[in-house]
């Protein structure tokens, strides 16, 4: 049964056999859901508590 990840950026599940994997530097593993997901955190720097989207966003 293949392994399902979760995306770095938003946490929602990745499904088999589509997804970016990105290896930093360090040694560190980044896999994200889409192209998007992938943009805001590497290129933008946004951070996904801000955005509504998420799963880890936080409401004030």
């Amino acid at each position: 049964m293949p392994q399902v990840y979760k995306c770095t950026f938003c946490g929602y599940d990745i499904a088999p056999g589509t997804g970016i994997n990105f290896v930093r530097r360090d040694g560190r593993i980044l896999r994200f859901c889409s192209s998007k997901c992938k943009k805001n955190t590497l290129k933008l720097g946004r951070d996904p508590r801000k955005l509504k989207w998420t799963k880890s966003y936080v409401s004030r």
